[in-house]
């Protein structure tokens, strides 16, 4: 390369030749790299689109809008196997991150859960819920906090609680069994 000259920079032909040379030489090899990688990972495609798939499970297996939804599953039943000490367990390996269920805690991204079952919903006035959670009204019994917490944005649309939900009815049944005694007065178990 030749130094600079006062009437601008000169470059003559053999460096502009190993310049090309280069950016040619770094394009081939990402374009080798990319054919050689694809050659060796082989992506399964779904049979259906996955967002056919989806709108099939939110709207029935019909996949039409108007479909009715299945019937949710009664939980009455499971609670009365329920263990309150697995509850424990699984709500401290999934729910208390963003919960706690003691007296007096302390509410974290979602609200503490002490004396929740019977009680009405956005009920503590410490907390920010959803304009959604606020609407909804009622009481959080067994049945709707098993909905509720099978799929929460299917269960109630613009819901704070950003979380897939759990789908094992027992280990959902044994959570709530533990929720129930995390109260003053818990609310008796449902008959079967």
């Amino acid at each position: 390369m030749r130094p600079l000259r006062a009437t601008g920079w000169k470059m003559d032909s053999f460096e502009f030749n190993k310049i090309a040379g280069a950016f040619l030489a770094s394009c081939l090899f990402l374009m080798v790299l990319g054919l050689v990688s694809n050659g060796l990972v082989h992506a399964a495609k779904p049979d259906k689109p996955v967002f056919e798939e989806v709108a099939a499970a939110e709207h029935g297996d019909a996949g039409a809008p108007n479909a009715p939804a299945a019937a949710p599953e009664p939980i009455a039943p499971l609670l009365a196997k329920a263990d309150p000490a697995k509850g424990e367990a699984a709500f401290t390996k999934r729910c208390a991150l963003c919960h706690t269920a003691v007296q007096g805690g302390a509410n974290k991204q979602g609200p503490n859960l002490w004396g929740v079952i019977g009680a009405k919903r956005a009920h503590l006035d410490n907390f920010s819920y959803s304009d959604a959670m606020k609407a909804k009204g009622g009481e959080w019994d067994f049945q709707s906090v098993s909905e509720f917490t099978t799929k929460p944005a299917g269960y109630l649309r613009g819901t704070k609680m950003a979380f897939a939900g759990l789908r094992d009815a027992a280990e959902r049944a044994d959570i709530i069994a533990y929720l129930r005694t995390q109260s003053s007065n818990p609310v008796p178990l449902p008959a079967p």
